[in-house]
């Protein structure tokens, strides 16, 4: 039988490349939900293309338009955030790709798990955010969650097969991002462009300022926390330039695996929706001689801060992380909109991580208000 998709935030760059695998192996899998917040040409054009049994627009004021253009469907058009949380329930999905920016995958992520749904996570800041109540949830419900980000993915791939053997430490892979080398003097004049150009991997401008400030693998550390079990000490970041080894694994006995390939997201989403098989692909193969050096340095975490501010918050625990990206989703969006320079992000995090009330054993509604208390300080501070 066919698996059959939900895919939040279909029209993103993650959403956009699993529907090009989904399209790629017709006879495995089968679209049933697709959402999107605003963009309305795009989410008409997939729908036509996939036919779900449902499509989501968040804009409400957009929902007239989509209904209007996809009425010759079957598919039924619903508006609201809210609403993601029920069709996520429905008995036609087997897995949810999260691929919602921000704090805004939480709620459906949970919702889906409780209905006894798998997961494609590829909202790092889910796990970031709650990352133990997450888990429990999917423990109590027997549910699975696989890693779409590519270096979570490298790790649960070097992990199959070694269900029994102690992880000694893991190494997240990290670009170094378009500003690699910098000093904070040089930082001072970079702009929203540059930033905008990441050297190896196609993303959503939220992830690629992220990944630009190293924020990103900021995230990723604590988002690997929650997957694989692990404590702060047990996970290092290393600077890979050429972004062809995803992510490494050190077991007890010293030896390592990493898994490789190109920068292609396509690779780890076919994964985590086919899993635990692997379907053929006519993606380009990686060549040794293509690539006779491939390098790593430290993180510079003196000039880019947000590193440390993650695995600070990562190691206090509670609430903190959740603050922490809040406060992130605030400053990349005032950059992106040019009322702050590059090197403010970190001093607007840094200040918001300060000020915001400390709870050391949250429940679901402390991280909601956590995240309003982090975004109303932080807008308070532009």
């Amino acid at each position: 039988m066919k698996k059959r998709v939900a895919i939040l935030g279909s029209t993103g760059s993650i959403g956009t490349q699993a529907l090009d695998v989904i399209s790629n192996h017709p006879s495995e899998f089968e679209v049933t939900v697709l959402t999107a917040r605003n963009n309305v040409d795009l989410l008409v054009k997939q729908a036509l293309q996939f036919i779900p049994l449902h499509v989501v627009i968040i804009n409400t004021a957009l929902f007239e338009q989509v209904s209007d253009a996809l009425k010759d469907l079957p598919t039924k058009v619903h508006c609201g955030e809210k609403i993601l949380e029920e069709i996520v329930q429905i008995h036609e999905i087997d897995i949810v790709l999260t691929a919602l920016v921000g704090f805004a995958g939480l709620f459906p992520t949970l919702a889906a798990l409780k209905a006894g749904k798998d997961i494609a996570l590829a909202n790092k800041e889910t796990l970031v955010v709650a990352g133990d109540l997450v888990k429990k949830i999917a423990r109590i419900n027997n549910r699975s969650i696989y890693p779409v980000d590519s270096e979570h993915s490298a790790i649960f791939q070097c992990l199959v097969g070694e269900e029994n053997n102690p992880i000694e430490k893991i190494y997240l892979t990290a670009s170094g991002g378009p500003f690699r080398g910098m000093t904070t003097n040089e930082l001072l004049k970079v702009t929203k462009k540059e930033a905008l150009k990441h050297p190896n991997w196609s993303m959503g401008n939220k992830v690629t300022i992220d990944s630009a400030s190293l924020m990103n693998k900021g995230l990723e550390a604590i988002e690997a926390r929650w997957l694989f079990n692990l404590n702060p000490g047990q996970i290092d970041v290393i600077v890979h330039p050429q972004s062809i080894i995803h992510s490494i694994v050190q077991f007890c006995d010293g030896s390592m695996k990493a898994q490789m390939g190109l920068p292609d997201m396509r690779l780890p989403i076919q994964y985590a929706l086919s899993h635990p098989l692997r379907f053929p692909s006519s993606l380009p193969r990686f060549n040794f001689i293509d690539y006779p050096s491939l390098t790593f340095e430290k993180p510079d975490i003196k000039v880019f801060r947000n590193l440390s501010l993650a695995f600070y918050a990562m190691e206090k625990g509670g609430n903190l992380p959740c603050i922490m990206n809040a406060a992130n989703e605030i400053a990349v969006e005032a950059f992106l909109d040019e009322k702050i320079s590059f090197i403010d992000i970190p001093k607007l995090i840094e200040k918001v991580m300060d000020k915001v009330e400390f709870i050391i054993n949250p429940g679901i509604d402390d991280y909601t208000a956590s995240d309003f208390k982090a975004r109303d300080f932080a807008l308070s501070l532009l």
